[in-house]
């Protein structure tokens, strides 16, 4: 499958990213957020990273921008690429629109982070064309892809996707649909890890992403990344490790749900681990 038409539903960071690699690819871009100029936003984000990639490559910031389109409601598309806020309801109710208005040939896929793509796929009548399709944030840079087939995801859905992150300059990595796939099942608790030893007083906040960047040859450090990341996001992440896997290990550390409560968030609300 080519998917010469993509609908991306969410323009934050996320969907910002993925938009714009779509597009970069040579592709159709509709992209719609429910949320009242979220689109135009992403879309001068999107407009200064092309210019700094420009630099590099020589690509036309124009022509790529001219690829992207944005979408009140909804299209019809050859692809669905999910990357709303990490809440299960809020996807469902994506997944289950776009069911009934996407082509059956179409393929419905997510970019979440830790959602079972198996309850995605329930909430339509095509759980064999559902399938994860996580990218990493910064999505224009870092090359790694995780595809991750639900219970009924077929093989021909999952080759497909595979195919085009490879077209798109990425590297696929296959996962099962566990909670947390591979990379936030070993992200997290790493994370988390490092709040607690923050709390607990073992270290300030630079020292432990110091040592962290120097000693594990990281280019950020946990509580940066988490930042980056999104502190609300991290909550979200590890409430399904903890529900799905039902180890306490999983628990989000106090002061992480501490600084959710208060409202730093981390580099998108200027005040997390680190201010901005």
């Amino acid at each position: 499958m080519s998917f010469e038409h993509v609908l991306v539903v969410g323009a934050g960071q996320m969907g910002g990213g993925i938009a714009q690699v779509i597009a970069a690819s040579g592709r159709r871009v509709s992209l719609h957020d429910a949320v009242p100029g979220a689109v135009e936003r992403a879309l001068t984000g999107m407009e200064k990273s092309l210019a700094k990639l420009a630099e590099k490559s020589g690509a036309d910031p124009a022509e790529v921008l001219r690829r992207i389109k944005p979408a009140d409601e909804l299209v019809p598309a050859d692809l669905l690429i999910e990357a709303v806020v990490e809440d299960a309801a809020v996807k469902e109710d994506v997944f289950r629109r776009a069911d009934e208005l996407l082509p059956p040939e179409s393929i419905l896929a997510s970019n979440t982070s830790s959602i079972p793509i198996t309850s995605l796929a329930a909430a339509t009548q095509r759980p064999d064309r559902v399938v994860g399709m996580h990218f990493f944030n910064p999505v224009p840079v870092l090359k790694l892809v995780e595809v991750v087939r639900g219970l009924q995801t077929s093989d021909e859905t999952a080759a497909a996707i595979v195919a085009l992150a490879e077209g798109l300059g990425k590297t696929p990595a296959e996962a099962r649909d566990f909670p947390g796939f591979v990379s936030n099942r070993i992200l997290m608790p790493f994370v988390n890890e490092a709040v607690y030893a923050l709390m607990e007083g073992v270290a300030e906040a630079e020292a432990i992403d110091m040592i962290a960047k120097l000693g594990f040859a990281h280019p950020m450090g946990p509580l940066a990344l988490a930042d980056l990341i999104g502190l609300d996001t991290c909550v979200a992440i590890m409430e399904v490790l903890h529900e799905g896997l039902g180890d306490p290990k999983y628990a989000p550390c106090p002061l992480l749900r501490q600084y959710v409560q208060a409202g730093r968030l981390g580099r998108k609300s200027g005040q997390g681990f680190y201010s901005y």
